[in-house]
């Protein structure tokens, strides 16, 4: 069974427009900070490194991949617990 989770991350950001951009404005976007995100989607795969998500899943075919890099991760919530056997 693969896990469902809430995964909250900060994502990486590039602002501006291709060609030359106004230097004072650069200067006050560079600090706001990068923006929070949220994905759902069933663990495929988790290391070190980054985690691995699907949006659906089926016995053979699934979505499209997202990996998210384990640096940018802020919390891993899940969504739905295993049952026990006994619950079943």
């Amino acid at each position: 069974m693969h896990r469902l989770v809430e995964v909250t991350w900060i994502d990486a950001e590039e602002y501006g427009e291709v060609g030359w951009n106004d230097l004072k404005s650069i200067k006050r976007y560079a600090k706001k900070p990068c923006p929070t995100m949220k994905t759902v989607g069933y663990v495929v795969h988790q290391s070190a490194k980054h985690i691995s998500l699907v949006s659906t899943l089926g016995e053979k075919e699934c979505s499209t991949l997202e990996k998210i890099p384990t640096q940018f991760i802020v919390s891993i919530d899940e969504l739905i617990k295993e049952k026990p056997d006994a619950e079943l």
